[in-house]
């Protein structure tokens, strides 16, 4: 099989299910984007990190090749026998970061990204989370989108933020908190 076969070379993709359209869409900027997050956190996994954490990203980033082929499904020919995020996996966020939680100081202010090279990657992965977050609601809010996709990434990005402080404490890194001046 051939990566290249010059069907996009006019500007032009197939979602699942056939649809072509414009890869200025923002239905593809949507799942291009998630792609952009999930190589942000196999940078993140590739990283000097407990095993623990690099078992956590594989299992996110096996959810966000899901979530990508979610968006890329064509809404109106909804295609069967295609995995899909679920509550299940906002769930497992969830009790993940609860677990980290549990053994960071509470904050107390704002925290400066930063400290760390692989804390500044949670960081930078985080920004693209929202990112997606924001494309995915507009979305939404011109074509189907299930709810869950939303739900998925706003849970992603608390737990990268959750994840940048347990991996300073790992590193015994310091926090810098914000101090705003006025």
């Amino acid at each position: 099989m051939k990566v290249y076969t010059k069907t996009g070379d006019k500007g032009e993709t197939s979602l699942f299910g056939g649809k072509r359209i414009s890869k200025s869409d923002l239905r593809i900027e949507s799942y291009g984007t998630v792609d952009e997050l999930n190589s942000w956190i196999g940078l993140i996994r590739d990283q000097d990190i407990l095993q623990t954490h690099i078992s956590i990203l594989l299992e996110i980033q096996d959810r966000l090749f899901t979530l990508g082929s979610m968006l890329a499904s064509d809404p109106e020919k909804p295609l069967k026998n295609i995995p899909i995020v679920d509550i299940s996996d906002i769930e497992y966020l969830e009790k993940a970061m609860d677990t980290m939680d549990a053994e960071l100081p509470p904050m107390k202010s704002f925290v400066l990204p930063g400290g760390d090279t692989v804390v500044s990657y949670c960081h930078i992965a985080r920004c693209v989370c929202r990112r997606a977050e924001r494309m995915v609601i507009r979305l939404s809010e011109e074509s189907k989108v299930n709810p869950i996709e939303i739900q998925y990434l706003n849970r992603l990005s608390d737990y990268l933020f959750v994840l940048s402080r347990k991996i300073m404490l790992d590193k015994n890194a310091p926090e810098t908190p914000w101090k705003p001046r006025v």
